[in-house]
């Protein structure tokens, strides 16, 4: 018997038809909700699904009329890019009671909607819920009232929900971030930058105030990413004593010339009785302690405010593609799911479950099990708060450990924003584990050149937010001069060696493609012949193509590029945004792609060209870049000191195995050791670039979310996994010719 054909039941199960989704956003507004928002519209008109806007969240839906609207592929045009929720968010204490429930139910039923997409907190979530699992009887008073027959009731048995977790606080178990984290952290990134200016020229001390009424999320990481002094969040009250500890740490560093003292503090942080810890008692505390001019910032809702960043942009579009499918997925018998974040997946969860958890840390805190607390945030959270006590806080001299060994840094390749906020946490936990630190200066080229001083402590203090790299990097190959590399670790006694560097690192893209006119822009990304920039820009950004090396195009694919394009511009669409990366063709430059677009857009279009080149290196570092590298390069430190303690016999290391070599690097979803002689298999060195390119998987989201038919599939772990043709059926091509 023949076997059926996976993906023709793929497809059919997959298909929209008759189904009919709404989409809400409840509870605190979050950058990145509209992304989401667009994400859902459109997979959701693209599967063949009638898709709906509640407007005003659970109070739009007991209200019902103008505010459950149809939605088109074009209400959601221009949406991305915009920070809160343009559909509304509102508080309904009438959807708490059993009969605004009833009302939505009804609301629901007459537009024939049976599919609910509710991005909010846990509040909302669990509401959604409960209105899924009262859904049966509901649906059976509506009978009893005659306001649907029974065929209706049949019809619409059964209500399914997915949620995704919109809010700032990344307050939600089961989920490594949630939708407005990202932006949240740039807008007090932002702030705190700006104030260290004035702080230093003042020697002042600044209490800052951020949110995070039950989670310290956003001030640990704030906190690691400034490198601020002293930080307070309610997961993990600060000890007995605490007062003149901090205090001895603000005159240590005043004493030893530090200029600005930064102490970051959670709007719900306490001590161990659970009691407030203000920012106004903290400023009154070193006021009193040590007359330092101190100052308070609350930064309040400005956190909320703003565009969503590149990370929330991607995050919201891929949560509201898989919650699209989820949808489609479940079945009667399905529990509700949660679309969450794990590593650089997309993972659904039971929605339930999640929740639970979530109140089961304001339990551990409410009795006073701050560990539990910790750790039911989960390991992400622990390593958060592990690693900044490893960097912030210094041991005298006394108690440090000797180890006898010592480590050289260097940067290696172009400058990448981060790369000194992974210099600084290496340095110090060296330092830690007892190890005497060194610094290479000018990468390989320095270090043959003897550029290499030992590096203390306080020689990194202010280093997180520093764009580019201090130590300075080269380009430079060791090849040519491993004698004298040999030669200057001999002489150093160099034990150990991190580089941090890479074959091609870009820190963020910054376009402006917005405007009234209709109007493409063409913008040249770098990456030297890795496509990363120019798809994950894309979907950041809503492009309607990125050329990149990895897939090749021809002609033909421009072609109906160019005719897509053409065509969505007759319509309300106002502008389109096509990027190439620098070595995606070498016939088909972007001067090619904007003569191509140009002429063959006239009367519909004008064109406009940008090559972003080097400015995607420079700035100051993004909260996620700080973050991530403090806490790889702090994990490589100490991957280091095991091995030099593992390695070392009769006075010398031997560093002779395979695994005495390793790259460290994010894998799916953890941070993995592979040894370089591994890799070798898995690198095209002509082009500098992996053989397998996990993002790949994302690229055919950008063209679905741009209205391209795109085949596409799913891996056995149900996530997307996609071949993406951009080029028409030969019938249509032949058409178009």
């Amino acid at each position: 018997m023949a076997q059926p054909d996976s993906k023709k039941i793929f497809f059919e199960n997959l298909s929209g038809a008759g189904k009919a989704i709404a989409v809400l956003t409840s509870g605190g507004d979050a950058q990145g909700m509209n992304a989401a928002v667009r994400a859902v519209v459109r997979m959701g008109i693209y599967v063949g699904a009638k898709v709906y806007f509640i407007r005003e969240g659970y109070q739009g839906m007991v209200d019902g009329g103008d505010n459950i609207k149809e939605a088109s592929w074009e209400s959601v045009s221009s949406m991305l890019q915009v920070g809160g929720t343009v559909i509304g968010s509102a508080r309904c204490k009438e959807f708490r009671s059993h009969e605004g429930r009833l009302k939505a139910a009804h609301n629901l039923v007459q537009r024939g909607i049976t599919n609910l997409c509710v991005i909010g907190g846990d509040g909302s979530l669990t509401g959604a819920n409960l209105f899924r699992e009262e859904w049966s009887g509901l649906l059976g008073e509506l009978v009893q009232q005659d306001l649907i027959d029974a065929d209706a009731a049949q019809r619409y048995s059964a209500l399914h929900i997915v949620g995704m977790v919109g809010s700032i606080d990344n307050d939600f178990c089961g989920t490594d971030m949630t939708i407005g984290t990202d932006s949240a952290l740039h807008r007090i990134i932002e702030v705190v930058d700006a104030i260290m200016t004035t702080a230093q020229s003042h020697q002042r001390t600044f209490v800052l105030e951020v949110m995070g009424r039950h989670c310290g999320y956003l001030a640990l990481v704030s906190a690691l990413a400034c490198g601020a002094d002293w930080v307070l969040i309610p997961e993990m009250p600060p000890e007995d004593g605490w007062e003149d500890k901090m205090c001895q740490k603000l005159s240590a560093n005043r004493a030893g010339m530090k200029r600005l003292n930064i102490i970051i503090v959670a709007e719900g942080a306490i001590d161990h009785n659970n009691k407030p810890i203000t920012t106004d008692y903290v400023k009154n505390l070193v006021v009193k302690c040590l007359g330092f001019d101190t100052r308070v910032t609350i930064l309040g809702h400005v956190q909320r405010g703003g565009t969503p960043s590149a990370f929330d942009r991607i995050l919201a579009s891929r949560m509201g593609v898989e919650a699209v499918l989820a949808l489609l997925e479940t079945t009667a018998n399905t529990p509700a799911c949660v679309v969450s974040l794990s590593g650089n997946q997309s993972v659904r969860l039971p929605l339930m479950e999640c929740v639970q958890m979530t109140q089961e840390v304001q339990k551990a805190m409410d009795e006073k099990k701050f560990e539990d607390a910790v750790k039911l945030r989960g390991r992400s959270f622990e390593n958060n708060l592990r690693t900044y006590k490893l960097l912030a806080h210094r041991k005298p001299e006394s108690e440090l450990p000797s180890s006898n060994f010592n480590v050289a840094v260097l940067n290696v390749g172009a400058p990448a924003a981060g790369m000194n906020a992974a210099v600084r946490s290496a340095v110090r936990v060296g330092i830690s584990e007892g190890h005497k630190m060194f610094a290479v200066n000018d990468g390989f080229e320095g270090f043959y050149k003897g550029q290499i001083k030992e590096i203390k402590w306080a020689d990194v203090g202010g280093w997180t937010g520093q764009g580019g790299s201090l130590l300075g990097t080269k380009r430079t190959l060791p090849a040519k001069h491993v004698d004298k590399i040999a030669e200057q670790m001999r002489q150093h006694n160099i034990n150990a060696l991190l580089v941090i560097g890479g074959f091609e690192t870009c820190d963020r893209i910054k376009q402006s493609a917005s405007g009234t006119k209709r109007r493409v822009f063409i913008i040249e990304t770098m990456g030297g012949y890795c496509g990363y920039l120019a798809s994950v820009g894309g979907l950041a950004a809503g492009a309607d193509a990125a050329y990149i090396y990895e897939e090749p195009f021809d002609i033909r694919d421009l072609q109906a590029n160019v005719e897509h394009l053409t065509e969505k511009m007759k319509t309300s669409i106002q502008r389109g945004l096509v990027l190439r990366n620098e070595n995606s063709n070498e016939n088909y430059t972007t001067d090619f792609i904007y003569q191509l677009y140009s002429e063959e857009g006239k009367g519909v279009f004008d064109c406009r060209k940008n090559v972003l080149g080097h400015m995607q290196q420079g700035g100051a570092p993004s909260p996620f870049d700080r973050n991530f590298g403090t806490k790889i390069s702090a994990k490589a430190m100490q991957w280091v000191s095991k091995k030099l303690v593992e390695t070392f016999r009769q006075g010398r290391v031997f560093a002779n195995t395979e695994d005495s070599c390793c790259l460290l690097g994010m894998r799916r979803r953890a941070l993995v050791f592979q040894p370089v002689v591994q890799l070798k298999e898995e690198t095209d060195f002509v082009h500098r670039i992996p053989k397998e390119q996990w993002w790949l998987k994302l690229r055919p989201l950008m063209k679905i979310l741009a209205k391209y038919k795109t085949s596409y599939d799913v891996s056995d772990s149900g996530q997307l996994e996609h071949v993406v043709r951009n080029r028409p059926k030969e019938s249509d091509a032949s058409a178009a010719m």
